[in-house]
């Protein structure tokens, strides 16, 4: 498995009329793994700098036919995002203000200098890098679909971020709540300021408080030195509380205080903290439930239920399933640095008949998966096969059985028992590995043995 943070070579475009030059920077590069391809002149390297992937130029000014300035002037226009390092031996006020003024980003008298030329490409490197890093996760945050729901929340996103008022996004676990979030925070007025994400489920209760609100030097036993909550840290930026519906009511009090007041004071001090934070909470719970059972405080619902936004399930916008996939091959070919995997016909239709009770996240892990572990370019239905159940919980009814439906529902489930107790004998019947294989808990995993009533005696721990 190759590295997925793997950084890609700096490509390096040499224009110069002299061979000695091309050839001992080309050498000189190499070594420090960047690729590089040289011209001669202008016209050349004016054609290589259309036709190549180019992070940076090296040009020189003197040449024949078309020279470096005119060179430098027709690779702007062409493409600006490019750094250009103009190279000359004569090198004068004149000519480094006009290539400046032109577009260049630096200017190197020969004979060059491996103290001066180095430093300057590795900090140009680390900025291709950073900007790489900066897109990567743009793009994990897209939100991806042409189906009416997407749409809609595209256009709720579009008027409710310039505006601070509080959202609630509720939808069920996988559906892409926090995507929407770092959309409405994307587009606002806050974007240069810090977004901070709360998971408020996987912090235990006797944490929570030191986590959102900071705790002073000696509040408690381990508290070494001073800490910033979350919300301080948020500063005028956007506060994401995530899986809000899972907070004790003791820490809800809390938070509806702050909310009103915007001020807050750090665990074990007394000095009065002022913030100017957008709050945009999610959860998966439905709320007015919680409140009628005493788990949710009915004031705070209201605090935070200013805009509310749903994300719908998957199944229930299954044209965006294509999409989708096709979306995150794209960024994980990307993020794996390597070609694009291809999904045939076959392999999309079976992704879309497919009901994905984990939501986008179970699309993307799949995706993830399979350009992992499938060796070819083509992820083809066995390969799907392997990795996800044709069957899903939606499925079935209330008493756990498979419900009467089409041929190609019986056609499924007969496929999916079989496919188990496969995978089952391959594993001389050891539930964990078998769970791990096909990429499903051990509980899922036991409900579909009762499911399709396959003789649990056989099993070994």
């Amino acid at each position: 498995m190759k590295d997925k943070h793997k950084k890609s070579p700096l490509q390096v475009l040499i224009v110069d009329d002299e061979p000695s030059i091309c050839s001992t920077l080309a050498g000189i590069f190499s070594d420090e793994k960047w690729n590089s391809v040289t011209a001669a002149n202008g016209t050349r390297g004016f054609e290589l700098f259309k036709r190549q992937g180019v992070d940076l130029v090296l040009l020189d000014v003197w040449m024949e036919g078309i020279d470096g300035i005119q060179t430098l002037q027709k690779m702007k226009e062409f493409k600006d995002t490019v750094p250009i390092v103009i190279m000359s031996g004569h090198g004068n006020i004149e000519t480094a203000v006009k290539a400046t003024k032109l577009g260049a980003c630096d200017f190197l008298e020969k004979p060059l200098s491996l103290e001066k030329i180095l430093p300057l490409i590795k900090q140009i490197e680390t900025k291709k890098h950073a900007q790489e890093h900066s897109e990567a996760r743009k793009a994990s945050y897209d939100l991806i679909g042409e189906s009416e729901q997407i749409r809609a929340i595209h256009r709720q996103i579009v008027k409710v971020a310039p505006r601070n008022s509080w959202v609630l996004i509720t939808g069920e676990n996988g559906t892409g709540k926090e995507v929407v979030a770092h959309n409405i925070h994307g587009q606002s007025s806050r974007s240069t300021s810090a977004f901070v994400a709360v998971n408020c489920a996987a912090i235990p209760e006797e944490l929570i408080e030191s986590e959102l609100f900071g705790h002073a030097k000696g509040a408690f036993t381990s508290a070494v030195a001073a800490k910033m909550g979350k919300f301080e840290l948020a500063h005028q930026g956007t506060l994401f509380l995530d899986e809000i519906g899972d907070m004790s009511l003791k820490t809800q009090a809390k938070i509806l205080r702050i909310l009103q007041e915007q001020t807050f004071e750090r665990l074990g001090d007394t000095q009065v903290i002022s913030v100017d934070v957008r709050v945009i909470a999610a959860t998966n719970k439905n709320l007015h439930s919680e409140i009628k059972k005493g788990n949710f405080r009915e004031d705070l619902f209201y605090r935070l239920n200013v805009i509310p936004i749903h994300m719908p399930p998957l199944r229930e916008h299954p044209e965006d399933i294509l999409l989708l996939a096709e979306h995150f091959l794209t960024v994980i070919s990307r993020e794996l640095r390597e070609d694009k995997k291809i999904l045939p016909k076959d392999s999309l239709a079976i992704l879309a008949t497919y009901e994905w009770p984990g939501n986008v996240r179970e699309l993307r892990n799949l995706i993830e998966r399979l350009c992992i572990l499938v060796p070819g370019e083509i992820i083809r239905p066995a390969d799907l096969h392997k990795h996800l159940p044709l069957a899903s919980e939606q499925e079935r009814n209330d008493n756990g059985q498979a419900p009467d439906g089409t041929t190609l529902k019986e056609a499924r489930n007969n496929f999916e028992k079989l496919f188990i107790i496969e995978k089952l004998e391959e594993f001389n019947w050891n539930i964990s590995k078998t769970a791990e294989e096909i990429g499903i808990e051990r509980s899922n995993l036991h409900r579909k043995l009762r499911t399709y009533d396959i003789d649990s005696k056989r099993l070994k721990p």
